[in-house]
């Protein structure tokens, strides 16, 4: 557990953004209005898979308002290349193809054309106004589907990779990829006990409340102006940049306060074509989602199936782990099996694991991430597995996992080798909680719990800071601020100078004003740009001792720091008081910070959850709900736990009520916040939070990402609760009420 004293880290200051927000003057996305501003409206495909044949714009292009309209040919033709643009190597034709079809459109709800108009109305007619020939094409929807021999192909271009060698068999899996460690069939052979399972998630969304959008100006002078709802500034620079096939430095991108993104808000969607509307149009345009747009033309996490086989001897050791995983991608590959492929079996160390991932394009939305992106399908097959294993052994669930938990020294079988963790100190604390020896009584009622690991990003970000007169710190960084990240990040640098958290003022710059800075997602932002502000706030400290020394007339090295008293010998000055004469002593004191953190030393998390079961129409209530979490170092424990809390409910939702309920002809039937059944306050109890504190040894200040781990086990946790409550093991999400009763039903006979 973490023993530092800190002044500023733990504490819990008012967050800097808080005023402009609850007072309804913070600038969000559509906010924006520019002068001679046009409106855009796109039109979206009726099919989930077809050809097509011909656009005819002239009708729209004839109604009167009308300014600009685009297809996929104003994009320009560059030769097609693999681009990384912090998502991994995607072809540039794909994300091209994702922003406006071009030959097919493989989703409902695809991008065809776009109009801007003198107004929103006008667009929207105008839009209806195109007249597109498809020649529609059956449709896959699930993974399995897709995987058939005789299944329609998607992209005839589109040649399978094995084991990191292309096999040039067209089919619409992108890739089979495999993680193995030790001797899988030596370890099931050494099993006493063993279960295997096959498991399926469902399409859902990340249920953010703003919707996208995003202005945009083609100037005269040939730079491209974007205001926009993003979790990365300089991922809309670089991928508008790439589509438009112009250098990145025409592009300059002012982030806006974002109303939720949870990795949904990482890919573009709207920016390159605004800017063809603008750069026809000679003036700026506005395109902002509605929310059908919203679920049926962005990225969702997908669906799975995951087939999970473990076992163990009677002892109580784990002795061996298997995963099949298939996930679907949406319209391109890029399935976030790979993640899921990571953490399957984090949690443990097991000495022999397979695990087989496919990533596997279906006519569904492009997938993105969302929260863990992948870990939560991992975890809700891994997780009920392993609560079947302690059953069967006649072992505490908790004992269980603690006796098979990773710890330092543990290989995960995709490589990586577990510096300081926290995995056993989170189970321990769910052991030790008053939840898990409460009573439960009454019937249908059933305890749950499950574990999960998140392993966090690290990638570049950067930092500035510039001492006031007044003593005060601007602070200029350029993470999108989620979950009050400008505050965590303002507190690091803080700490660092020993003035308080209210004596540095943050802001989120554009793409121009900051170095490069890679996407709020991957829990990264606290940890990396935080560290970033370290690094610039030791810049500060070092310049300040040299001007103190300066006046001291004495040599810097003699010059120490202490909670904001600068002292040499029996002189002292405070930080306040030296900020003041730095015009006598040389001038402005700015300090940079720039990091590039290879890896992140991610998070493990836990849950306890009790639930009651009607048995009769399968509705399930959440009685009581723990989340655990390790945190490293709980910068401000109020945004760790609104965090935890956050993803929980996130959680319950995905297990019990929210999926993409698709027709077969791929069109999804409840594409609307009334339809879409996200939880609410009357679904959820107070969810109660414990952060552990097992510091982590590649931060500065022990800091470990803790955005996401969160939701990565309460999917298994309320499945196995609902198991303890009728006796019935649920292998699907969502467990919904027809659900749950359909299963109480079949085992009633």
């Amino acid at each position: 557990m973490s023993t530092q004293e800190y002044a500023v880290l733990g504490t819990r200051p008012v967050r800097h953004d808080g005023a402009d927000k609850v007072t309804g003057r913070a600038i969000y996305g559509a906010d924006i209005h520019l002068a001679g501003l046009l409106q855009g409206a796109i039109l979206r495909s009726p099919h989930a898979h077809a050809r097509i044949v011909r656009i005819d714009t002239r009708r729209a292009e004839a109604l009167p308002g009308v300014k600009a309209v685009v297809t996929a040919a104003d994009l320009a033709v560059s030769q097609d290349r693999i681009v990384d643009l912090g998502e991994g190597d995607t072809p540039l034709s794909y994300l091209r193809g994702n922003v406006l079809a071009s030959g097919k459109v493989l989703y409902k709800g695809h991008a065809v054309a776009a109009v801007a108009a003198a107004s929103l109305h006008v667009a929207e007619e105008a839009a209806s106004l195109i007249d597109v020939e498809y020649e529609p094409l059956p449709c896959v929807l699930t993974t399995l589907d897709a995987m058939r021999e005789d299944a329609p192909i998607l992209h005839d271009g589109l040649r399978t990779t094995e084991f990191g060698e292309k096999t040039g068999r067209v089919s619409n899996v992108a890739e089979h990829f495999r993680h193995e460690l030790g001797d899988v069939s030596a370890g099931f052979a050494e099993a006493d006990v063993v279960v295997e399972h096959e498991f399926r998630t469902a399409t859902v969304h990340q249920g953010y409340i703003e919707p996208h959008t995003a202005t945009v100006l083609w100037n005269n002078d040939g730079r491209i102006l974007v205001w926009c709802s993003t979790q990365g500034a300089f991922v809309v620079r670089d991928v508008t940049a790439c589509i438009l096939d112009v250098p990145v430095s025409r592009v300059k991108v002012t982030p806006l306060e974002i109303g939720g993104g949870f990795g949904g808000k990482i890919p573009v969607y709207l920016e390159p074509v605004a800017a063809l509307l603008s750069k026809k149009s000679g003036r700026p345009v506005k395109i902002t989602m509605t929310r059908r747009d919203v679920f049926e033309g962005t990225g969702p996490t997908p669906g799975s199936v995951i087939r999970v086989k473990m076992g163990a001897r009677k002892d109580g050791r784990i002795v061996a782990a298997q995963a099949w995983m298939a996930y679907e991608a949406g319209a391109y590959p890029g399935a976030m099996v790979g993640p899921g492929a990571m953490c399957v079996f984090a949690a443990y160390d097991i000495a022999n694991v397979v695990v087989d991932g496919f990533d596997v394009v279906v006519n569904k939305p492009s997938t993105a991430a969302y929260r863990a992106p992948g870990a939560t399908n991992a975890a809700f097959a891994t997780e009920s597995v392993v609560d079947e294993l302690a059953e069967k052994l006649g072992l505490d669930p908790l004992e269980f996992r603690l006796k098979n938990a990773a710890r330092e020294g543990t290989r995960r079988a995709d490589g990586p080798k577990y510096p300081r963790i926290g995995c056993v100190e989170v189970i321990e604390a769910m052991k030790n909680h008053p939840h898990y020896s409460a009573p439960l009584e009454g019937p249908n009622r059933g305890r749950g719990v499950a574990i999960g690991f998140w392993f966090n990003a690290g990638l570049p970000s950067s930092c500035t800071l510039s001492v006031n007169a007044d003593g005060s710190v601007n602070l200029v960084e350029g993470s999108t601020d989620i979950g009050g990240t400008r505050t965590s990040v303002a507190m690091q640098a803080a700490e660092v100078l020993g003035i308080g958290a209210e004596d540095v003022r943050p802001e989120v710059a554009d793409t121009d004003s900051v170095g490069f800075t890679a996407v709020t997602g991957g829990s990264r932002v606290t940890f990396a740009t935080g560290w970033a502000a370290y690094e610039a706030a030791q810049d500060v400290v070092r310049q300040m001792k040299e001007r103190a020394a300066k006046l001291w007339e004495t040599d810097a090295a003699s010059v120490t720091l202490d909670h904001g008293v600068f002292r040499s010998g029996d002189r002292s000055m405070t930080f306040r008081d030296l900020a003041a004469r730095l015009g006598e002593t040389g001038g402005p004191v700015t300090g940079r910070g720039a990091v590039n953190p290879r890896s992140a030393g991610g998070s493990f998390s836990g849950c306890i959850a009790d639930v009651q079961v009607d048995p009769e129409t399968g509705k399930v209530d959440v009685l009581r709900f723990t989340a655990v979490q390790d945190a490293g170092k709980a910068i401000h424990p109020a945004y760790v736990e609104g965090q935890m809390q956050g993803g929980s409910a996130q959680g319950i939702g995905w297990a019990l009520n929210e999926e993409y309920h698709m027709s077969p002809d791929g069109a999804m039937q409840n594409a609307s916040l009334l339809d879409y059944r996200m939880p609410t306050a009357l679904d959820l109890p107070m969810i109660d939070t414990v952060i552990v504190e097992v510091p982590n040894p590649i931060h500065p200040f022990g800091v470990r990402g803790v955005g996401e781990a969160n939701i990565v086990p309460p999917p298994a946790t309320l499945a196995n609760a609902i198991y303890h409550a009728t006796g019935v093991r649920l292998r699907s999400l969502p467990m919904n009420p027809p659900a749950v009763a359909e299963a109480i039903w079949s085992k009633e006979g």
